[in-house]
């Protein structure tokens, strides 16, 4: 699974690294994600989907790496 973050939509509200940790969805110093093109390992996969449920501004979307489809969030 990849991490694709549309910057121009994140709000810095960080609550994917709150909601899914830091380690997949790491924050730049003014607390906007900076995870776009992060593999998440498969032990993380539901600390993925977690962080990119929380996102209020719907800025994460995840795709399996094999086939690129989008991963569903609901």
């Amino acid at each position: 699974m990849i991490i694709r973050v549309d910057r121009s939509l994140c709000a810095g509200h960080a609550m994917c690294a709150v909601k899914g940790g830091e380690d997949l969805f790491p924050l730049d110093d003014d607390g906007f994600s900076v995870a776009d093109g992060i593999t998440v390992p498969s032990n993380k996969r539901e600390f993925a989907i977690r962080g990119a449920r929380v996102c209020p501004e719907r800025a994460i979307s995840l795709l399996e790496e094999n086939t690129g489809k989008s991963v569903d969030l609901d």
